[in-house]
């Protein structure tokens, strides 16, 4: 959609975008923003099934989405640390309460954003192992979510396009100054009744993303051009883009300088 102009910006993923970007003739697209400046996804399971590592899920059960990427990165967190993955059973991933599903034993394992299903199974109540990508692997430190602009509507309008960033990034230097009060404003602004009921789960995320938002960088929004190379440069030697597309796809020039 943004790609073809129906919206000048969008939320995306620097791993879901890669295979945008390597076709013949590429979507129009370029990350201007990291949302939260690491990678803060991993595998939540029930505590005490020995998945707190990855080799625990060798013999287990993990919900897919049938990613291509996905499999590779958990195959190779698996496999590297001593497990076989070709030993976990795969499931379709068709879950919206992760902690819900793991206890009721619906699933081991779960890939999930630690700011809302690992933040999720605290307010549930539900006792979780977590382990983070990351932590893993450094080549898996990518960013997501990003935020996307259309090419050819930063060409053309780019003193916007720094505009609108500018006020974006007022927006999210505020949540991590003001986590609560940021949370408030979502919910007080959700006119869809998704969040109802889920206040107390909006506010403690918040909580944990604002320490995120800017982390280590020195100004939200920056995309390190070493690691967003180096999980390209991943996927291409193993085979999971047809394209190096090391340099492709983020801009750091819309941001506030």
């Amino acid at each position: 959609m943004c790609a073809a102009g129906q919206a000048q910006f969008a939320i995306e993923a620097q791993d879901t975008m890669a295979a945008s970007l390597a076709l013949d003739e590429p979507l129009g697209i370029t990350a201007v923003a990291g949302i939260i400046q690491h990678n803060t996804s991993g595998i939540l399971s029930r505590k005490g099934d020995g998945i707190d590592k990855p080799a625990g899920l060798t013999g287990k059960t993990y919900s897919t989405w049938d990613s291509p990427i996905e499999l590779a990165m958990l195959e190779n967190v698996v496999n590297g640390d001593g497990g076989d993955f070709s030993q976990v059973t795969l499931i379709p991933n068709d879950i919206t309460d992760e902690p819900a599903a793991l206890a009721a034993n619906q699933t081991d394992a779960i890939w999930v954003f630690q700011g809302w299903g690992g933040i999720n199974a605290d307010v549930e109540g539900v006792d979780c192992d977590y382990f983070a990508f990351s932590d893993i692997n450094p080549v898996f430190d990518y960013y997501t979510p990003v935020i996307i602009a259309n090419n050819d509507y930063l060409a053309e309008n780019p003193d916007q396009a720094k505009a609108f960033m500018e006020a974006t990034a007022k927006g999210y230097e505020f949540a991590a100054e003001n986590p609560d009060e940021a949370a408030q404003i979502l919910i007080d602004g959700d006119n869809t009744g998704s969040l109802k009921d889920a206040e107390d789960l909006v506010k403690k995320s918040q909580e944990f993303l604002s320490t995120k938002y800017i982390d280590d960088a020195e100004s939200w929004g920056v995309i390190d051009a070493d690691r967003w190379n180096a999980f390209y440069k991943w996927l291409y030697e193993n085979q999971l883009c047809d394209k190096d597309l090391t340099g492709v796809g983020f801009s750091n020039e819309y941001l506030p300088q």
